[in-house]
C-alpha cells in the first residue's frame, strides 16, 4: 500500500495525509494520480477531502495507478478539479508535456496554475527554460551548443557519483547518455564508450574527446 497504492484506500490516504498536516507548521503538498483504475476515477472526491484537511496545493498526473505511463494522459479531469468553485488551493497538471506549445496549450486550456515535467526533462533540462522564454515571449531558445550537452552531462556524473559513490553513480548515469547526446550522428561509438567505463577520469576525457570532435565537424557542416 506504499506510494499510490494508498489510492485504493481513500479513507486511509486522507487519514494519514492529515496527521502530517497536523505535525508541522510547514506547507504539505500532494502528488497523485486520477484513481487506483478506471472504476475508480475518484480525484475531485479526493482533492475536496485533501482540500479539507488542510493541504496547500495538489499535483494531479492525468493517469490511473494501474495505466502507469501508457496510453495518454487524460487531462479533462485535472481541469474539473481546477475549475471546481469549492478548490481554492493551487491545482498542478502533470503527464505527457513535452514541448513549450504543449505546455502552453494546456495550461490556456485546462486553467491549472502550474505544470509538473517528469520524463521530459532526463536528458533535457532545458526543456524548462524553453517552457519559460516561449510562455513570456512566444520564442523558443536556440537548441543547446555541444559544448552545454557536454557540460551538463559532466556535472550530471559528478553529482551522480558523489551521490551515490563512484561505482553506483557511474552505472546509473549510462541510461543518460542516449538522451543527452541522442540527435547527434555517429554517436554510437562515443556512447559504447560512455557505457563501458568505470573510471570517472577516464569517462571525463571521452566527453572531452566528443564535445571536441563536434565542434570540429560544426566547423565544417551542420547537423
Amino acid at each position: 500500500m506504499a506510494g499510490a497504492g494508498i489510492l485504493q484506500d481513500i479513507p486511509k490516504m486522507i487519514r494519514l495525509t492529515e496527521k502530517v498536516v497536523k505535525s508541522t507548521s510547514l506547507p504539505v503538498t500532494v502528488k497523485t494520480r486520477l484513481g487506483w483504475d478506471e472504476n475508480s476515477l475518484n480525484i475531485e472526491e479526493v482533492a475536496e477531502r485533501l482540500q479539507d484537511i488542510g493541504i496547500q496545493a495538489l499535483s494531479i498526473h492525468g493517469r490511473t495507478r494501474k495505466q502507469m505511463y501508457k496510453g495518454e494522459a487524460d487531462w479533462t479531469l485535472i481541469g474539473k478539479v481546477k475549475n471546481n468553485p469549492r478548490i481554492h488551493i493551487p491545482i498542478f497538471g502533470n503527464g505527457d508535456i513535452d514541448t513549450p506549445q504543449k505546455a502552453l496549450e494546456y495550461k490556456e486550456r485546462y486553467g491549472v496554475d502550474g505544470i509538473m515535467i517528469g520524463r521530459a526533462s532526463i536528458g533535457y533540462p532545458w526543456i524548462f527554460r524553453d517552457i519559460k522564454q516561449y510562455m513570456a515571449t512566444g520564442n523558443i531558445p536556440d537548441a543547446p551548443s555541444i559544448d552545454e550537452r557536454v557540460e551538463v552531462a559532466r556535472k550530471h556524473l559528478m553529482k551522480s557519483i558523489e551521490w551515490k559513490g563512484e561505482r553506483v553513480g557511474i552505472v546509473e548515469m549510462r541510461r543518460h547518455y542516449t538522451n543527452y547526446f541522442r540527435d547527434l550522428p555517429n554517436v554510437k561509438e562515443f556512447r559504447a564508450r560512455l557505457v563501458s567505463e568505470m573510471e570517472s577520469a577516464a569517462l571525463n576525457e571521452i566527453l572531452d574527446e566528443l564535445k571536441a570532435h563536434y565542434q570540429e565537424m560544426m566547423l565544417h557542416t551542420e547537423y
